[in-house]
């Protein structure tokens, strides 16, 4: 029997790293225990995860705009699960069809190097990583030129349409968001060694990937104490996008640009096309339904994130 359940929540690569204020651990675990126990309930035959990269696996050596995982690794980056995803080829390989029916152009990969983005909320909600099969689609969320968010939207709803019709019951998962801007090097302005990795990618080595983490962690107790030079979390535009996305909105969702969520939400608050695309899959496989409501919201600067979560009606 098919069916069809919508799950979007933050990530935060500090969650294991930086300790928030006193309640806010807890309160973040009340929220992802109805999602978890929803998960379980429902027990998807497929979870198609629209996810981003923070340069774990994609690079500007050829970054394309969406991805599609034939395979797929956890990276365990930031203390999150490593190991093989629980990738169903041919099923992948089939929405990768469908969609250039549809006009899209997705690329494909065989290596997948997928990090907390993905690894970290298929772990809170799933349990472990692998144990439902699931289909990573990366949404280029970080690396300019980035999709606008109306392509964004449209891509989820050719692969809800592709969806509705495999007759399983089927989780779309949106990872990422809202506001927030963590240290993550851009192209234009990077130093000479920094801009040849961002363009040449590869594996971090275990000092590099310290290194990498330990910046991150600096940078999220210097935004708690209020030293930061990144953008503030933004709780006020967050709530703003939560609502329209509740609603419904796509007109108004799609008129969101690049640089206006880069100046209001955070280089990394463009990780809502995440949400916008899983929403919209969603909504195209089940004849229209809204997204449903979200349950937690609460900025925690000491993760760097203005965290949230969504869920459709169980």
């Amino acid at each position: 029997m098919s069916g069809f359940l919508l799950q979007c929540m933050s990530h935060t690569p500090l969650m294991e790293l930086v300790e928030p204020q006193p309640g806010v651990r807890d309160r973040v675990r009340a929220a992802i225990a109805p999602m978890r126990a929803a998960l379980a309930r429902f027990d998807p035959e497929l979870i198609v995860a629209f996810v981003p990269d923070h340069f774990n696996s994609f690079y500007y050596g050829a970054m394309p705009a969406f991805c599609v995982g034939i395979e797929a690794q956890a990276v365990g980056d930031f203390r999150t699960a490593s190991g093989p995803l629980n990738v169903p080829q041919a099923e992948a390989q089939a929405l990768v069809d469908f969609l250039f029916e549809q006009d899209f152009d997705p690329a494909v990969s065989y290596r997948m190097q997928a990090d907390h983005g993905t690894a970290q909320p298929l772990a809170l909600l799933c349990g472990e990583i692998a144990r439902y099969p699931v289909i990573p689609v990366f949404v280029n969320c970080a690396a300019p030129p980035i999709p606008t968010v109306r392509r964004t939207r449209r891509f989820g709803e050719a692969v809800g349409r592709h969806v509705a019709g495999l007759g399983k019951r089927v989780m779309f998962l949106g990872s990422g968001g809202l506001s927030h801007e963590p240290p993550i090097p851009q192209l234009a302005s990077a130093p000479p060694p920094v801009r040849e990795r961002l363009i040449a990618g590869g594996a971090l080595t275990p000092e590099q990937r310290e290194a990498r983490e330990q910046g991150v962690v600096r940078v999220a107790r210097d935004q708690a104490a209020g030293n930061s030079t990144q953008r503030p979390l933004n709780p006020e535009w967050d709530r703003a996008f939560l609502k329209l996305l509740e609603g419904g909105d796509f007109a108004a969702i799609d008129r969101y640009t690049t640089a206006e969520i880069t100046r209001d939400g955070g280089g990394s608050g463009n990780e809502i096309r995440t949400w916008v695309a899983a929403a919209a899959a969603y909504g195209a496989a089940t004849g229209g339904a809204l997204p449903g409501r979200a349950g937690f919201y609460e900025a925690i600067p000491e993760w760097i994130a203005g965290f949230a979560t969504l869920q459709s009606a169980a």
